[in-house]
């Protein structure tokens, strides 16, 4: 996940940060009590770092891990540092491994003819 440098966000912007539709963040708020972003007078929304990090948790277990909503409310109400630190395990993994493709890539720029098999 990108770094998060700002104090809210607005729903576009959530949904652009983590490739999640603006319809299906409404719908886990509606779903997950754990998802309450501030409100304006215009009721508009408005998500803290802390709100984002938590969606992520969501997509984790309903998109990543493909659990039913009851389910990832429930691993999360009754298994909350569960759910962090396998959450945490994970992101450094995929960090880890954005980290070696940038590094193979950087390999195989300096020694193209290694790559080739020549």
């Amino acid at each position: 996940m990108q770094e998060l440098d700002k104090k809210f966000y607005k729903i576009g912007d959530v949904s652009e940060i983590l490739g999640i539709p603006e319809s299906t963040l409404r719908y886990w708020e509606s779903q997950f009590t754990i998802i309450r972003p501030k409100r304006n007078k215009k009721n508009i929304r408005y998500y803290t770092p802390n709100d984002i990090e938590i969606i992520s948790k969501v997509y984790y277990l309903v998109k990543e891990k493909g659990l039913k909503l009851d389910a990832a409310q429930a691993q999360i109400r009754h298994n909350r540092d569960g759910v962090d630190k396998r959450y945490e395990a994970i992101e450094q993994l995929k960090d880890i491994k954005q980290q070696l493709i940038a590094f193979q890539n950087a390999l195989d720029e300096l020694f193209p003819d290694i790559q080739a098999g020549k």
